[in-house]
């Protein structure tokens, strides 16, 4: 279902066709959107009848404020008709409702057009792609005649491999397909010959999503497999749109509009008997808060009465004959608690009588508003869609003229050339977030990774050793929250045990100018510089980014034009800053050349390249912060002891550094407790040889500032027309992480740069 209405515990079945255990073994209740469906219906919002035995009365309709029929579909046959509503996404219908309601009184100018507008095509929970040829009618008839197709593709990219290879990961299918029974028939395929060049076939899909893997043989073209594929199995079928459904009790064949403005006067009708059954409910409290009134206003008289009554018949006789009361108000009156002669009790019962009385009054406007009513239908379908919608799972591909469903589109061609945000926590769990906006930055889950990309790029993650894996930034868990996501050892190819200490994304290697390289840094203070056209694309298999020294450890990395310069930060508290050309570049396996000179026992604590529009930001251990300007520091020769950066108290040591502007914000992580945001301006500019320096965050005994994250949006530089190569893209987020005084790989995540 698209939107589910039971919440399951124990085996409901499974893509594969698995069947359901036993209702012996399981669990259920109602969602919170099945409770949607059931609202007010204890107000008479809706007819009951007997059911099949005469022994109970059951619903001819629920009450729903969520059109359900749309958004999870229906399927059937009956004799000589049947129907098959596909699910729909709860967000676009809701979307559509509301537009109907706003623009009721022009209701017959509306169009399938102006509808899909709101509502793109069907949505499937399994997602996949709908595929509509150039000049094809597909949705757009279906929804304007209630019968149509649609055809559905599964979703699938290429890999490389080693030796040549390459393989095929599917990662959607079409709805109700069985992953189990196409999995069988492309393994008989692949032995009957009728699909050449398949080495391997296998099943890691897990809780996280779908992936099935087809590994060919080497020199296999995949996109001729992948057509044959979409030819000979359900990873391309055909889905019937054919909306009957019973109105009045009578089948009916209905129109997108019609089936839409079916749910809408269903609604109003739901509302106007819920307003009545209110107003009922409100009259008679109204009437009984008189009766109060009356009663507290002659309460010695009242007493009298009931006192010198032989009976609770005399007295309720003689209550209605001396104050005029009815027999209800007189009963309400009898059994009226003493408490509530109280003088606070009897101001409750008179501002009840006042709020009684507004509400009859808003109910019997409402009643006599059919605006009003409309009104309050759209605010209601508007807080659906805020509490439950959803993003839409289903892409719709319309092809170009010459384009046929055959054609071979893998997930990167399809996909939005959209900014996303990669990020991974201290758990190791990796996620991207499903729009531009960036995971919370602070609290347990606050990201030890982060990294800004497109869902187009492709994410490199290297860990201490210099080892490193290539993904499409697509395949990641899409997640609100980091600790959702899997795990980068299930992700990527890297090996459990290894955080990833940095990272950074690429779009396609010709976007990038001629002589684009990559700078990497190691604690030790090794650089090494290559270039970014030697990197492979995303593959199953690892590659050495850099050759790292026993007992030595990646820090970061940079991408650079070739004519930066580049700052080393020490944890003693020294620095340098030199060109980037007195490095020249290297292959992918080899160590580099040496940077600064360090002192027995010290290490490089911060990497960065110089930008002087900026100033460097530098943080301790011990929560003091300071800025420099860059004039400070003066360009010097590669490999030197360079200058002091700040003069550190026994105990103390550089935590972090990160360049920025004053209003910039930077994350603090420490230890123990939670990470703090902190904006640059927090820390006066100072000379770098002062060594006071201020206090941007409490650190309290036992505890120490780990890492930094310099968190900030530049600009996205766009190219122009005149350009042929469009420069890097310097949207970025950086992250410093501190090892301490025993650095070890697994213990170090670091920073993500682009």
């Amino acid at each position: 279902m698209r939107t589910l209405l039971v919440d399951g515990q124990g085996n409901f079945g499974s893509v594969d066709g698995d069947p359901p255990a036993a209702m012996r073994y399981t669990e259920a209740k109602l969602s919170k959107p099945a409770m949607e469906l059931l609202n007010d219906i204890n107000k008479n919002t809706i007819d009951f009848s007997p059911n099949f035995d005469d022994t109970l009365e059951e619903p001819k309709v629920l009450p729903a404020s969520i059109p359900n029929l749309l958004v999870n579909g229906a399927t059937g046959i009956a004799v000589g008709m049947a129907t098959s509503i596909p699910p729909h996404n709860l967000g676009e219908v809701t979307d559509a409702l509301v537009y109907m309601l706003t623009n009721w009184e022009k209701m017959d100018d509306i169009d399938v057009g102006h509808l899909m507008e709101f509502i793109k095509g069907p949505d499937f929970p399994t997602g996949g792609l709908i595929i509509q040829e150039s000049g094809e009618e597909g949705i757009e008839s279906a929804y304007g005649t209630g019968r149509g197709k649609v055809t559905i593709q599964a979703k699938a990219h290429y890999e490389d491999m080693d030796r040549g290879k390459s393989r095929i990961i599917i990662t959607e299918l079409p709805y109700q397909v069985n992953k189990s029974s196409l999995i069988e028939r492309i393994a008989e395929l692949a032995r009957n010959s009728d699909v050449e060049g398949l080495s391997d076939l296998r099943d890691e899909s897990d809780r996280h999503g779908m992936r099935v893997v087809i590994e060919l043989a080497k020199g296999i073209d995949p996109e001729k497999v992948l057509a044959d594929l979409y030819k000979k199995t359900p990873m391309q079928s055909t889905f019937s749109i054919i909306i009957l459904a019973l109105v009045d009790g009578e089948p009916r064949l209905l129109t997108l509009k019609q089936s839409l403005k079916v749910f809408l006067e269903h609604r109003l009708t739901v509302i106007k008997r819920r307003s009545k059954y209110d107003l009922e409910k409100a009259k008679a409290r109204a009437h009984i808060l008189e009766g109060y009134m009356v009663a507290l206003k002659n309460l010695d008289e009242v007493i009298e009465i009931i006192r010198k009554a032989q009976d609770v018949e005399t007295a309720r006789e003689k209550l209605c004959a001396k104050f005029k009361l009815s027999l209800i108000q007189a009963n309400a009156i009898l059994e009226l608690q003493l408490r509530r002669l109280a003088q606070l009790e009897r101001r409750k019962i008179e501002e009840e009588y006042k709020e009684t009385l507004a509400l009859i009054k808003s109910l019997e406007g409402l009643l006599s508003s059919p605006i009003r009513m409309r009104e309050l239908a759209a605010s209601e379908l508007q807080s659906v869609r805020d509490n439950y919608a959803d993003a839409r799972r289903t892409q719709i591909i319309n092809l170009r003229e010459g384009k046929q469903k055959r054609s071979v589109l893998t997930t990167t061609q399809i996909l939005p050339d959209a900014w996303v945000w990669v990020g991974m926590n201290r758990d190791g769990r990796l996620a991207r977030s499903q729009d531009d906006k960036p995971f919370r930055l602070s609290g347990s889950d606050a990201p030890l990774l982060l990294i800004n990309a497109k869902s187009t790029d492709t994410l490199y993650l290297a860990n201490g050793r210099g080892e490193a894996a290539a993904v499409a930034v697509h395949t990641l868990p899409a997640s609100e929250r980091i600790a959702d996501g899997a795990l980068y050892n299930k992700v990527t190819p890297l090996k459990d045990g290894i955080l990833p200490v940095t990272g950074f994304s690429l779009s396609k290697k010709s976007n990038y100018p001629e002589g684009t390289c990559l700078l990497t840094s190691t604690r030790g203070g090794m650089l090494k510089k290559s270039l970014l056209a030697d990197l492979p694309g995303p593959s199953s298999q690892t590659f050495t980014l850099c050759k790292v020294n026993e007992g030595d450890m990646l820090l970061d990395l940079a991408i650079t034009t070739g004519n930066d310069e580049i700052f080393l930060a020490t944890r003693s508290g020294m620095a340098i800053r030199f060109s980037e050309a007195d490095i020249r570049p290297m292959g992918l396996v080899a160590a580099g050349v040496n940077g600064i000179k360090l002192d027995v026992g010290d290490e490089v604590a911060g990497f960065l390249l110089v930008n002087t529009t900026h100033e460097l930001f530098v943080v301790t251990s011990d929560g003091k912060a300071k800025r420099i300007e860059w004039s400070e520091f003066p360009v010097q020769g590669r490999y030197g002891r360079g200058v002091n950066l700040w003069n550190l108290p026994a105990g103390v040591g550089i935590a972090g550094i990160a360049t920025g502007k004053p209003n910039h914000l930077v994350t603090l992580h420490l230890q123990k407790a939670a990470p703090k945001m902190v904006r640059l301006d927090e820390a006066g500019v100072k000379k770098r040889s002062a060594a006071r320096a201020d206090v941007v965050v409490e650190v309290k005994d036992g505890d120490r500032v780990v890492a930094l994250a310099n968190v900030w949006e530049a600009l996205k530089v766009q190219a122009s027309e005149a350009a042929p190569k469009p420069k890097p893209e310097p949207k970025s987020t950086q992250l410093e992480l501190m090892s301490g005084t025993d650095p070890k790989p697994t213990k170090s995540p670091k920073k993500g740069t682009r």
